[in-house]
Parts: C-alpha cells; sequence; structure tokens
C-alpha cells in the first residue's frame, strides 16, 4: 500500500510537471511521436504487405499445383538459357494429364496473352486475357460479382464470352453494367457474361483478377496461336481428397516425361510449382526486411530518446530545490528516482500515442484515396506503447539517478543557472 501511494504520488508529480512546462513538454513529445511515427509507419507496411502476399499465395491452394514452363524456385543445376528453350505446357500436356492422372480432381489449362479491349469509344490496352479449358472455377479461387460464369456448352461449342475483371469493367463502361454488353477482344465481338468480384489493390499482385479477362479457350484458339512454344501457358491442377502436393507432383513429372518422351537421363523440361515454394522463399525477404525496418525506425526513436533525457537533465536542474527539500524532509532515493523515471516514462507513453493516432489518420487517409485496405494493426499499437515505455525508462533513468542521489543540504542551497 504504501508503495502504491508514492506510486500515485509520483504520477501526480509528473503530470504536474508536465502540464506547467508546456514549450518542453511539446519538445519532448514531438521527438517521441516522430520515433513512433516512423518505426510503427514501417512495420504497418510491412505487416499490409506481408498479408497481401500472403493472403494472395493462400488463394493459389495449398492443394493445387502450377505446371509452368518456369519454376518459382531456381536450381543452381538449372541454366536460364536453358529454360527459355522449354515448351510450354499445351493442349497435349493437358490432355496427357487429363486422361492419366488417378490423383487430380480437377485440371484447366490457360494460355494468356495481352490484347486490347474496346466498347465503343473506350479502350484498355494490354489487358491479359486468358483462353481457359473448363474447371477453372475448381481449382482457382475467384468470386463472380456480376453475371455468371461460363456453362460447358459454352466451353465446348468456343462461344464467344467473356468474363471481365471489374478493373476493366469500371475502365470501359463507368457506371454502365457490363453484362451482355457486346465487346471487342483484339478486333473480335465478345459478349460480357459476367464481371469479377473486385479484389481490391495490393502491393504485389500474384493473380490480381481485377485486370484480368476470361474467354473459352476454344474461342480464343482462333486468334491465339496455341503451336507457339514459347507461348504463356500454365496447367493448373487440383488434388484429389487425401492427396498431397508432393504426391500430386511426382505422378504430374511422370505423366509428363512420358508425354513429351524424355528419355531417363534428361532432365524435366517443365516445372511443377506450388504455393508453398513462394511462401519459403518470401519468409527469406520478410525477414530481412523486418531488420531494415528496424534500423530505420531505431534511428528515430534513439533521437527522441535523446531528446527526452535532454528534457530530463534541465527538469532536475530546474527541481534541484525541491530535491533537496524533499530528502529534508525524509524523501528517499527510491521516491525521488521514481518521480523523474514517472515523468519520463509519461512524457514518452503521450508522445508513442500520439504517434499511434497519426498513423491511424494516415492509414484512413491512405485507404479513403487509393482502396489498399491498410490497417493498424493491435500488436503495432501494443508494440508502440510498449518501445515508448522502455524508451521512458532508459532515457529517464539517468537524469532520475543523478537527482536521487543529491546531497540535500547542497541542492537546497543551489541556483540555477
Amino acid at each position: 500500500m504504501k508503495f502504491l501511494k508514492l506510486f500515485k504520488e509520483s504520477i501526480i508529480l509528473a503530470f504536474t510537471s508536465v502540464t506547467i512546462n508546456k514549450l518542453r513538454t511539446f519538445l519532448s513529445l514531438f521527438g517521441i511521436t516522430i520515433g513512433i511515427f516512423s518505426i510503427i509507419s514501417v512495420f504497418t507496411v510491412l505487416d499490409w504487405m506481408e498479408k497481401s502476399i500472403r493472403d494472395s499465395i493462400d488463394s493459389m491452394g495449398s492443394n493445387v499445383v502450377y505446371i509452368q514452363k518456369f519454376p518459382w524456385s531456381f536450381s543452381p543445376d538449372l541454366a536460364w538459357w536453358d529454360i527459355i528453350k522449354w515448351p510450354s505446357p499445351s493442349l497435349s500436356d493437358y490432355d496427357a494429364m487429363l486422361n492419366k492422372s488417378s490423383k487430380t480432381e480437377a485440371i484447366s489449362l490457360v494460355v494468356g496473352q495481352s490484347s486490347t479491349i474496346s466498347y465503343k469509344n473506350s479502350v484498355a490496352s494490354g489487358v491479359p486475357v486468358g483462353a481457359v479449358t473448363d474447371n477453372l472455377e475448381n481449382v482457382v479461387n475467384f468470386e463472380i460479382g456480376q453475371g455468371r460464369y461460363f456453362s460447358p456448352i459454352e466451353y465446348t461449342r468456343g462461344s464467344n464470352v467473356a468474363v471481365i475483371g471489374a478493373e476493366i469493367a469500371e475502365k470501359l463502361f463507368d457506371d454502365e453494367n457490363p453484362v451482355d454488353k457486346e465487346i471487342k477482344i483484339a478486333g473480335r465481338k465478345v459478349r460480357v457474361i459476367g464481371v469479377f468480384k473486385k479484389e481490391g489493390e495490393g502491393p504485389v499482385s500474384l493473380n490480381n483478377i481485377d485486370k484480368l479477362t476470361l474467354i473459352p479457350l476454344n474461342f480464343g484458339r482462333n486468334f491465339i496461336n496455341l503451336r507457339n512454344r514459347f507461348i504463356d501457358s500454365q496447367l493448373i491442377v487440383k488434388a484429389r481428397a487425401g492427396v498431397t502436393v508432393r504426391e500430386l507432383s511426382d505422378e504430374a513429372v511422370m505423366i509428363l516425361r512420358a508425354a513429351r518422351r524424355l528419355r531417363p537421363a534428361e532432365p524435366e523440361n517443365f516445372s511443377v510449382n506450388n504455393a508453398t515454394m513462394l511462401s519459403k522463399g518470401f519468409d527469406a525477404v520478410f525477414a530481412g526486411i523486418n531488420i531494415g525496418g528496424w534500423l530505420i525506425g531505431g534511428f528515430s526513436i534513439l533521437v527522441g530518446g535523446f531528446g527526452i533525457a535532454n528534457i530530463m537533465f534541465v527538469s532536475v536542474r530546474e527541481r534541484t530545490n525541491m530535491i533537496g527539500i524533499q530528502k529534508a524532509l525524509g524523501a528517499k532515493r527510491s521516491f525521488i528516482l521514481q518521480q523523474f523515471l514517472a515523468e519520463s516514462v509519461l512524457l514518452s507513453i503521450v508522445g508513442g500515442i500520439l504517434g499511434v493516432i497519426l498513423i491511424f489518420i494516415g492509414t484512413l487517409g491512405i485507404n479513403y484515396l487509393y482502396e489498399l485496405n491498410m490497417h493498424l494493426t493491435l500488436s503495432n499499437i501494443i508494440l508502440a506503447i510498449t518501445i515508448s515505455g522502455v524508451i521512458g525508462i532508459v532515457a529517464g533513468y539517468a537524469p532520475a539517478y543523478s537527482a536521487a542521489k543529491m546531497n540535500p543540504v547542497e541542492a537546497i542551497g543551489y541556483t540555477f543557472g
């Protein structure tokens, strides 16, 4: 109870000192506010980037493999000039997997090409257009915001229909409903039957469906050369229930080696990728970025800490006579130490809270202007308060200790300046 009473008195004295010396308080708060704003801003952006990329990776599916030309993790045994010579996944590869795989639940071939899309006087250039076989909706996660997706008959007939991304719809149609409107893709008339639900912008988009347009492969082959071995294509394969990605990958390698007639001594001329490979790669990247974030923010915090220490030394000098009187009346060293530490910590935490408020306002403004879905997390708020408290203790200890060990007689007779 005695400790709590002394602690309460220390807080009251600290609060009184903070409110009386407004300029000094402002200077102390300004330094630590900028410091906390800097370091927590860095971590907020990093958390946003990491969450966006992780969500993008997760949306690719933990039980899905992507058979492509280029690997997602490079082996030192492979040279890029050799990989470039590899053929892209083709219809024959698709047929081989479709007919011979026993571990596959669904499979789809996606052939990509950049094209110009137009509607009346509106034009969108360089739009990624994916010509797809059926079952894409069963291997890739997406939602339809307006209209519908392709029907089996439209796949088979190669109907001139398309499902477009939200950004493409906004660019071409403004506020007009795109469904059942006729657009032109590479000069060919196509009817829009659906619009993908908008996913929003991210720092790094691995599969940004907002900018994508899909058409049936049997229609796309009218203007896409499927025999081009350098075309942008991939097989997306989803494993059956109970089948691991490893098992599916091993089976895919065996089937495609046979389909491409590779001899036993020849290496594969295709890549079997999965989301785990990307996740492991980004783990190392974000570990390095976090270290960089601590270094960048650490310098700002250091400057703020020195500012608080300097102001606290000035505070001790100003109140030397009062310290002498307190000690003469029986105040112990621990009370004097606690009194100035409380002031230092109070200043630091208030500065940290102001820094957090500035970041929160900043994220609201950024989300309003750019729709980036950036948020200040609870963990970063706790981190900001914790850092502020630690900086307050570290920066305030030396001034507080110098005040605690003062001789009461010398302190009473001290003249400031």
